[in-house]
C-alpha cells in the first residue's frame, strides 16, 4: 500500500478493519494502491491435490505461498497444465505434470543453463511441479527478418543438441508405426494421398539408417507454440518429450513451420552444422521433412476424432487442403487448432504436402542417397 505524504494527514487508522487516511480539501488528490495478496488456495483453478506440492515449491523459491493473480495458459503437446503466475510486479510460468518415478534428467535445467529455457527457479519432477520465468510472447517474424530467423532457429537448436545426453526415447519408427496404427484403426480418413503417403513412410523407413552420430538431445516438439521470443532472444520451451533423439527431428519439424525457400533452407543447414552441408545431410533433412509432416498429421487427425463419437462420418475430400490456405485461413480467424474443423484442415494439408513432395524427383534421389 502506498500512502501519502503524512503533512498532509489529519487522521489515519482503521474503519470497519479497512485502512483510511482523512485529509483536508486543500490537498491534492492522492492515489492509494492496495496490492492484494492471497493463498494460492484462494484460485480455484488450481488443482486441489497439487496445492502442497505448489506451495512447497513457491516457498522454496520465492520464500511465500502468496500470489496476486494466477492464470490457466495452454499447454503443449505434452498435456501440461500451465499456469501463469503473478508474485508482485513479476510474472512467472507454474507448470503441473503427472509425477514420475526412477532417475531423470532435469532437461529444462540444463536447457536453461545453456540459455537456451527461461531461467528455472524450481522443478521437482518426482512431484511434476515446476517454476520458471513467464516470456511475454513476441511474434518471431515480427522481431527477425526472415534471413535472421533462420539462422536464429538453427543456432537455437545446435545449442540444444549440445546438451549433456538424456535418456533415450521410444525407437522412432517404432513410434511412427504406433501413430500409423492409430490413424488407420480411427478410421477417420482414406484415399490416395494417405495411400501415397503411407507407401512413401515404408520406402522412407526401409532406406533411412538411424546413425548413431545423429543421436542427440532433441526436444522432439519444435512448433511455434514452443518457440518463444522476448524481443532479442528466443526460448525453447514444453520439454517434457525431450530424450535422445535423431538430430533432424528438430531441423525438421522447425523448418516445416519457418523455413520455406531453398535459399533459407542452405543458411539453415549451413548455420546449423557451421559449414556447407553435404548431399548426405541435405538429403537427410529433405527426407525427414516429409515424415514429420506425416508425424504432425496422425496427431492432428487423433485430436479430430476424439472431438467427434465414434462412428462420426469425416469429410474424405482432400482437394483445397494446402499449407498456404490452412495459413490464410488461421490468420483471418475462420479456423482454429482448439476445433475439430482447424485440426482436421491442418492434418489433411500436412498430407498434401508431404504427398506432393515425396512424388519429386528429389525424394528419390535423396532415398537413393541414404542407401
Amino acid at each position: 500500500m502506498l500512502l501519502p505524504d503524512c503533512r498532509f494527514i489529519l487522521g489515519a487508522g482503521l474503519r470497519n478493519g479497512i485502512p483510511y487516511v482523512h485529509l483536508p480539501a486543500f490537498t491534492i488528490p492522492i492515489l492509494i494502491v492496495y496490492i492484494s495478496v492471497m493463498s494460492v488456495k484462494s484460485f480455484p483453478m488450481l488443482p486441489i491435490d497439487r496445492i502442497e506440492s505448489i506451495e512447497g515449491a513457491l516457498v522454496h523459491s520465492f520464500g511465500s505461498a502468496e500470489v496476486s493473480d494466477v492464470a490457466l495458459l495452454a499447454g503443449g503437446l505434452s498435456g501440461s497444465a500451465i499456469y501463469k503466475l503473478r508474485i508482485g510486479d513479476n510474472a512467472y510460468t507454474l507448470k503441473l505434470t503427472p509425477p514420475q518415478e526412477g532417475e531423470m534428467t532435469d532437461v529444462p535445467a540444463l536447457a536453461a543453463a545453456a540459455g537456451v529455457a527461461p531461467r528455472m527457479y524450481f522443478n521437482d519432477q518426482r512431484q511434476g511441479v515446476s517454476i520458471s520465468d513467464f516470456i511475454n510472447n513476441q511474434p518471431l517474424r515480427g522481431v527477425f527478418s526472415p534471413d535472421e530467423l533462420v539462422r536464429k532457429l538453427a543456432t537455437t537448436i545446435r545449442a540444444i543438441h549440445a546438451l549433456p545426453s538424456v535418456a533415450e526415447g521410444r525407437p522412432l519408427f517404432t513410434t511412427v508405426d504406433a501413430l500409423i496404427s492409430q490413424f488407420n484403426n480411427s478410421g477417420i480418413l482414406s484415399g490416395p494421398v494417405v495411400d501415397a503417403c503411407l507407401e512413401g513412410y515404408q520406402r522412407l523407413k526401409e532406406n533411412y539408417t538411424l546413425r548413431k552420430e545423429d543421436e542427440v538431445c532433441s526436444h522432439n516438439d519444435l512448433n511455434p507454440n514452443n518457440i518463444l521470443c522476448d524481443g532479442s532472444t528466443i526460448w525453447i520451451i514444453d520439454w517434457d518429450t525431450a530424450s535422445l533423439n535423431n538430430r533432424y527431428i528438430d531441423l525438421a519439424n522447425a523448418a516445416n513451420f519457418f523455413v520455406h525457400t531453398p535459399e533459407h533452407e542452405r543458411a539453415y543447414l549451413y548455420t546449423y552444422f557451421e559449414a556447407e552441408p553435404d548431399e548426405n545431410q541435405v538429403s537427410r533433412f529433405f527426407v525427414m521433412r516429409q515424415l514429420c509432416r506425416i508425424i504432425y498429421s496422425m496427431l492432428m487427425f487423433q485430436l479430430a476424432a476424439q472431438m467427434k463419437p465414434a462412428g462420426f462420418r469425416h469429410d474424405q475430400r482432400m482437394e483445397g487442403f494446402d499449407m498456404p490456405t490452412f495459413g490464410s485461413l488461421m490468420a483471418s480467424g475462420s479456423l482454429s487448432l482448439a476445433e475439430y474443423e482447424g485440426l482436421l484442415f491442418y492434418g489433411k494439408a500436412l498430407l498434401n504436402t508431404a504427398a506432393d513432395q515425396m512424388r519429386l524427383p528429389r525424394f528419390e534421389k535423396a532415398l537413393a542417397q541414404l542407401l
